[in-house]
């Protein structure tokens, strides 16, 4: 990394430039962004209480999904409350160089240890469709504790190497970052020092990263098409698929985009479609995960009205 220059002036803190807008439009960002939130937070929690006090659903799919809810959970508030305060005051939007180098931390581990987590629920759906006699045999409790374990502990080594890289780097000003959180490619452009090493980095551990769950999730759902298709029942096949489409479709969702915005290696990519298309996978995905788990899910709804003390208006499913 190259050393300070002497005349340079170092960067103590920085300036989340967040969505540019008229000031007549604040408003209406910040109500539209504040919902969202807020649903996030009663949706993810709703289905954990649920998944948590209905003891028909204690399985290793909801032990799981109870996991990804409470990650969504902190994903969402790491970055959310800050860039809310930001259209209040323009104090609200400045954040330090030590808690914007935490907030790069959390949000790339938090962010990694949901693409293990899908990956360790895909081989889930696997075993229970494609080796149904040995699925309390092979995802026991003590596996279901493990795979859990091994993607957050996967997920919290993620940023080690970026964001040390990141914090060899100098910044001399300017000190305002086009976006709402502290994302590593705007960061990067601020950068007064060579940041080809960085983005090195950056490309291959988010390659490794992406190619190993993504790789686990291919192989897992080959394998399910594969065994679904032998299925000679037409009401057999949609059975057997229908318990992967919730999370087939989440996966979808949250790896498209994901595969847009770290797999590259240029940082003077377009900033604001890299801001719509962070909204979509850090405030909406997490929004929709625990409504794309439950409307189609029976046993989620049953519990759920249970819990609400409507038992008895919980009619058989079809």
């Amino acid at each position: 990394m190259q050393p300070p220059h002497e005349n340079w002036t170092l960067v103590t803190e920085f300036v989340l430039g967040g969505f540019t807008s008229t000031r007549g439009e604040h408003l209406p960002l910040f109500s539209c962004f504040l919902v969202m939130y807020l649903l996030t937070l009663a949706e993810n929690g709703i289905l954990v209480l649920v998944v948590a006090t209905e003891r028909r659903l204690h399985t290793p799919m909801y032990f799981f999904l109870i996991h990804l809810s409470c990650l969504d959970i902190w994903y969402t508030s790491l970055t959310v409350p800050k860039m809310l305060s930001g259209f209040g005051s323009p104090s609200g939007r400045i954040i330090s160089y030590p808690a914007c180098l935490a907030q790069l931390y959390l949000f790339t581990f938090l962010g990694s240890t949901e693409c293990f987590l899908l990956a360790a629920m895909a081989y889930d759906r696997y075993v229970a469709i494609c080796v149904p006699l040995r699925y309390q045999e092979m995802v026991g409790r003590d596996t279901c504790l493990l795979l859990a374990a091994g993607s957050w502990l996967a997920g919290f080594l993620t940023p080690v190497l970026p964001v040390y890289f990141m914090s060899q780097l100098t910044f001399c000003g300017p000190n305002e970052i086009d976006h709402f959180f502290c994302d590593a490619s705007p960061l990067l452009v601020l950068s007064c020092t060579d940041v080809s090493l960085k983005e090195v980095v950056d490309f291959l551990i988010s390659l490794v990263v992406l190619l190993a769950s993504s790789f686990v999730i291919i192989v897992s759902y080959v394998r399910i098409i594969s065994t679904v298709l032998k299925i000679d029942s037409l009401v057999g096949r949609h059975r057997a698929f229908s318990t992967c489409t919730a999370h087939l479709t989440v996966v979808s969702v949250f790896y498209g985009t994901l595969f847009f915005m770290y797999v590259r290696t240029k940082v003077a990519s377009s900033i604001n479609l890299n801001k719509v298309v962070s909204v979509f996978y850090a405030i909406v995905t997490p929004m929709l995960n625990p409504l794309i788990y439950s409307l189609r899910n029976t046993e989620v709804k049953r519990a759920l009205y249970r819990s609400l003390g409507g038992e008895n208006r919980v009619k058989s499913p079809l």
